[in-house]
């Protein structure tokens, strides 16, 4: 893992300090800003109950795109169901951190993570927010990522580079979230950078476009987070010519931003509370895209899929019953899974095949389910992890 990615793009500089959120002392404010005013792109959750922080952004983004300077986040507290006051909490974060870089309010996003339901101790953040200010630099990336992670177990970051308008370009990210994970983000927050020069509009559009097969391809417990945010900032320092959504280096710029949201979703599967492999879904032969999400998304959600994984049991019936309460059309005529290389079941019935030789795939790291429904070219891949007993006992002593 480089020590290296969100200041890697040229014109970023980034922080990760401990004001005293955390009970245990680790580091819970970041800040990631561009030495100017940066084009800038943003996703957040579409749960209906969501954090001040979302609500600000949203009021500062309305079209989820535009110029900013900076974001600003904390761990340890989601500033989520605070009324009024946690508005005016993340209004004064954007405010401070603006004023000590000498920028407007509303050139700063604001993101917090963790427990819902508490105020913000401001008075920390404040003070932590001035000590990141000053430690601003281009090593600080992992003190950055340690600072907005709760349950995570490991750091999550990505870096690709191509060449535009034969520019060398480089778009790296970081990003935290274990669980609350499902599609329509997950309690993650992510921050990508970029030094394309590019429209807002056409990085917005970029971005939706990754995060519809990434992010919100994951989940790792079906429960959708209030807090969710994905915020891309291109510094425009590359010396390309100015992208848009017709130009001819567009295609390129958004295959590699949708390569980096892809790791990091990849990233944050593997590290889903109590997870011990990632678990590919993907569904082919849907009779359009839109069903196959459906129908992969059953899969992934499913428990006792996840449970029979993770005991390496190659039970396929599982999979099949996941698939036909879904509101995909499937009919089993039609249907054949396998798991790995190993068709387990064809068109209406079981195929004969080595269960210990299946079960002993199920004990890697990554596994593998195919389900063609051939009804059609529909695909969609999600991904999702095991559901151990490590999982509840992480979530049982969560304090609400």
């Amino acid at each position: 893992m480089t020590s290296r990615h969100v200041t890697l793009p040229a014109g970023f500089r980034a922080a990760g300090v401990a004001c005293g959120i955390k009970g245990s002392g680790n580091p819970d404010v970041a800040i990631v800003a561009a030495d100017r005013d940066a084009a800038a792109a943003m996703v957040t959750t579409r749960n209906q109950v969501v954090g001040a922080p979302v609500i600000r952004n949203r009021r500062v983004l309305p079209k989820g795109y535009g110029r900013v300077r900076a974001i600003v986040i904390n761990a340890g507290n989601a500033n989520v169901c605070t009324g009024k006051a946690g508005l005016r909490d993340a209004d004064a974060m954007a405010a401070r951190t603006a004023r000590l870089l000498g920028t407007d309010p509303d050139k700063v996003l604001v993101a917090s993570t963790g427990i819902i339901g508490h105020r913000l101790e401001m008075g920390k953040v404040g003070r932590g927010i001035a000590a990141a200010v000053d430690e601003l630099g281009t090593r600080n990336d992992s003190a950055a990522l340690r600072a907005i992670m709760t349950t995570d177990t490991r750091e999550k970051s990505a870096v690709v580079q191509t060449l535009i308008d034969r520019k060398p370009v480089t778009v790296a990210g970081m990003a935290k979230g274990s669980g609350m994970i499902a599609p329509s983000m997950a309690t993650m927050i992510s921050v990508i950078t970029t030094d394309v020069a590019i429209r807002p509009s056409a990085l917005r559009k970029a971005l939706a476009e990754a995060v519809a097969v990434s992010f919100n391809a994951v989940t790792v417990d079906s429960d959708t987070s209030t807090s969710d945010t994905v915020v891309v900032l291109a510094s425009g320092l590359a010396g390309n010519t100015a992208l848009t959504a017709r130009s001819g280096g567009y295609r390129k710029f958004a295959a590699t931003l949708k390569e980096v949201c892809v790791e990091l979703a990849r990233q944050i599967a593997a590290d889903g509370e109590g997870a011990t492999k990632v678990i590919e879904i993907a569904v082919r032969g849907a009779r359009n895209d839109a069903e196959a999400e459906i129908a992969a998304k059953a899969v992934a959600n499913s428990p006792l899929v996840k449970c029979a994984v993770h005991g390496c049991d190659p039970n396929w019936g599982r999979i099949v019953a996941a698939l036909g309460k879904s509101a995909a059309k499937i009919d089993p005529d039609a249907l054949r899974v396998k798991i790995g290389r190993t068709t387990v079941f064809s068109r209406g019935g079981p195929r004969p095949f080595d269960a210990k030789k299946v079960s002993k795939y199920l004990a890697a790291d990554s596994v593998l389910v195919t389900c063609d429904l051939g009804l059609g070219r529909g695909v969609f891949t999600a991904l999702t992890c095991d559901l151990s007993r490590e999982y509840i006992t992480i979530n049982a002593d969560y304090h609400t």
